[in-house]
């Protein structure tokens, strides 16, 4: 199974812990290691990585890991790094033609998550989006999160703005080539080029559905906050799967 990871983005709410976001070390593992480690814990065996903001670092970074970890991490570039994440996404489009697992840079999450959205049949032409249903989790960041509408399996909307949801984004997804068609409808249609966007083009069309992660562990790393729920989450979840608490530790 291939993955690709967004990795693009300046991240400067987390500036003063690392100039390379995807490089922010919790506990000192590189959030992008932690979120590689995941995936492969998760079935993946083969890596697309969108680099844009301090690439060539990162980029640098990655050859080494995935040498010393024995993967397969392959470098796309998106030079117009300050726009929506749905450009980084559709750097891919040439590289990815069977449906393939999407995540986020700064997300960290139990691998089993992984293992069970790509067990689920995928809708043809669409995708899978893991939510989370809690809306009282205390992890999230209300403000920041990205919001869901969905009506049984299928997504009805998606956004950070929306006043009416029911579940939340994990930055998780099990797609196929469709979404990058989406995106680029998306672009044209509304001037949107967000993920977000994409998605709920899909959605329109019946072609977006979900996968409720239960209670497991997410947590988007977006600022100081966010940074130091991750520090404690890790530690309190050191002998859960998915949750390496020590650098010197085997998993995540």
């Amino acid at each position: 199974m291939k993955c690709l990871i967004i990795a693009a983005g300046q991240g400067s709410r987390l500036r003063q812990r690392a100039e390379s976001k995807p490089l922010v070390p919790i506990h000192g593992i590189p959030l992008i290691q932690r979120v590689i480690r995941a995936a492969v814990a998760g079935g993946v065996d083969e890596f697309y990585v969108v680099s844009g903001y301090q690439g060539p670092r990162l980029r640098e970074h990655l050859d080494h890991f995935a040498g010393s970890e024995g993967i397969v991490v392959n470098h796309l570039v998106n030079r117009h790094w300050q726009q929506p994440n749905g450009v980084s996404v559709l750097q891919a489009r040439s590289y990815l033609s069977d449906p393939f697992l999407l995540l986020m840079s700064d997300h960290l999450f139990d691998p089993s998550i992984v293992r069970e959205l790509l067990d689920q049949p995928m809708v043809a032409d669409g995708l899978i989006l893991a939510v989370d249903k809690r809306l009282n989790n205390p992890l999230v960041d209300l403000d920041d999160v990205t919001r869901v509408y969905c009506n049984g399996d299928k997504i009805q909307d998606i956004g950070k703005g929306l006043s009416n949801f029911n579940a939340f984004d994990t930055g998780i997804f099990y797609s196929t080539p469709a979404l990058f068609v989406a995106l680029e409808a998306s672009i044209e249609n509304n001037g949107n080029a967000s993920l977000s966007g994409g998605v709920a083009h899909l959605a329109s069309l019946g072609k977006a559905e979900i996968f409720d992660i239960g209670d497991r562990f997410w947590l988007d790393i977006d600022d100081s906050r966010s940074y130091v729920k991750a520090e404690v989450a890790l530690i309190e979840g050191a002998n859960q799967e998915g949750l390496e608490y020590s650098s010197r530790s085997a998993t995540v």
